[in-house]
């Protein structure tokens, strides 16, 4: 029996588990960092004159929850197992992590500034890190979970985007920073709960 395949059927069980959801919740915010992006949202949109919030959010949450569902597909295809994903996506954590923690730039996605809404949704907010986050966690926890989890950092992103410059006004530079390092550390704790999982470590 392939013990990956059943472990992830056992995820597939629709149960609500308020503890999970808020652990779910609290990773993609920390992999999203919508609130250490403002500095890079305010730049785009001086760029573009405007940031459509809903459709931003509405874009961000399709391609969330359609990798979330078509992921394992792509991996089967290709040959890769859940727990291979969630090895290099721990490995992926690992360095996001570090970023926030140490506040250095190791890798970033490019952003094409010609447009306001795709640039924004993909792939400041689901961008790879989000993607390969949403399978790696899909391995440890519940998928009704994890949708809930995807709504509320979607509504989370909407309200940052539609108050932008009230929320940099409220947190500051040094309130940015302080979130950035909290979420870092709840990331790495994450990554290194994925690999010792996956790893038998």
């Amino acid at each position: 029996m392939d013990v990956g395949r059943l472990r992830q059927d056992n995820k597939m069980e629709l149960k609500f588990d308020i503890i999970e959801i808020l652990k779910v919740t609290m990773v993609l915010f920390a992999v999203i960092d919508v609130i250490g992006s403002i500095p890079v949202i305010l730049t785009l949109k001086q760029r573009n004159g405007q940031i459509e919030a809903a459709k931003a959010s509405w874009v961000s949450l399709g391609i969330m929850v359609v990798f979330l569902f078509l992921g394992n597909y792509i991996l089967d295809v290709i040959g890769i197992t859940i727990g291979d994903f969630a090895i290099a996506g721990s490995i992926l954590l690992f360095i996001i992590a570090f970023e926030m923690i140490l506040g250095i730039k190791i890798s970033k996605d490019e952003m094409n500034s010609s447009a306001s809404v795709v640039p924004l949704a993909f792939p400041l907010i689901a961008g790879t890190g989000t993607l390969s986050t949403l399978l790696s966690i899909r391995a440890e926890y519940n998928i009704v979970s994890i949708l809930i989890a995807i709504v509320i950092n979607v509504v989370v992103v909407y309200l940052v985007l539609r108050y932008l410059n009230l929320v940099e006004r409220v947190l500051g530079p040094s309130g940015i920073a302080i979130l950035k390092k909290v979420f870092g550390i709840i990331l790495l704790a994450l990554a290194i709960k994925l690999f010792r999982k996956y790893t038998g470590l």
